[in-house]
């Protein structure tokens, strides 16, 4: 299934679309976090959509391990004030939530995509997005930000990842929501040591659960640094090549902060794809 219904968009997956990242949050892990100053959020958002970006990912909450919840007012406000800004814009608005007040604050102000690092677990998260057409993207979290890392454990991460996407489908399904506006995320680095990572990785793929599209988000996360042993600002090559492993594996979306090196690197790869 390479048609995604976004909102107001169709996104052809069958060729790899990017992900802008857009952080309104205090403490973002990569550094790059805005404060809610809308101003240079839109500033932001503006660079990634000239770099190449087909999607921008809009948070106002940390995810980052160890990290505390926002409270939701403040999370509301922040996500809000962007999409008002930014609706006349023709590319989808995806709002990276796991709290369904912010999600319903979100799809009424006009976003085009939730992604819920949660998989729309809480209560009355699906009840939140089961109407309209607004894309899904379902992240597979073993714990909660606080906690994630402290020792996650599996004893099969592909066929437990891809058993929790089974199961998170049929339950949107349930509720009324088309296959089509359907994405999976394994959720790299939510909950997974290093080893758990790049075998989900190696083994994308095998995550396409009944031939719904992917997204992976690996961008500047310590799986690079644990292999590189380079510091989070200086991690734009190990990026670029984990996103365009992603793909090359199956990922139909990559979320990113380097847009512009992300795009040359998918560039070079499609040209491989259809020579002279």
């Amino acid at each position: 299934m390479s048609m995604l219904h976004c909102g107001r968009f169709r996104l052809d997956l069958a060729e790899p679309k990017i992900m802008a990242i857009i952080n309104l949050t205090d403490d973002s892990f990569s550094g790059d976090g805005l404060r809610a100053d809308t101003r240079a959020a839109l500033v932001r958002a503006e660079q990634a959509l000239e770099e190449g970006a087909d999607v921008l990912d809009i948070g106002a909450e940390s995810s980052r391990p160890g990290s505390d919840p926002v409270p939701e007012a403040q999370e509301r406000e922040r996500i809000v004030a962007f999409l008002q800004a930014a609706q006349a814009w023709r590319v989808p608005l995806s709002v990276d939530t796991l709290k369904p007040v912010v999600m319903c604050a979100a799809l009424d102000a006009g976003a085009d995509m939730i992604n819920d690092i949660n998989g729309f677990r809480a209560p009355g998260a699906v009840e939140a997005v089961a109407g309209g057409e607004a894309g899904l993207c379902l992240m597979h979290m073993q714990g909660e930000p606080r906690t994630m890392q402290q020792d996650p454990r599996y004893e099969d991460v592909v066929g437990e990842v891809a058993g929790f996407f089974a199961e998170r489908v049929a339950v949107l399904v349930a509720a009324g929501v088309g296959r089509e506006r359907l994405v999976l995320d394994p959720g790299l680095g939510f909950g997974k040591n290093t080893s758990h990572n790049y075998t989900l990785l190696r083994d994308l793929g095998r995550l396409a659960v009944g031939g719904l599209p992917l997204l992976a988000g690996l961008s500047r996360k310590s799986m690079l640094g644990a292999v590189t042993g380079r510091p989070v600002e200086d991690r734009l090559a190990a990026s670029v090549a984990g996103a365009l492993i992603a793909v090359q594996n199956g990922a139909g979306i990559v979320r990113v902060h380097d847009v512009a090196a992300t795009r040359d690197a998918l560039r070079v790869w499609k040209a491989t794809q259809n020579p002279c």
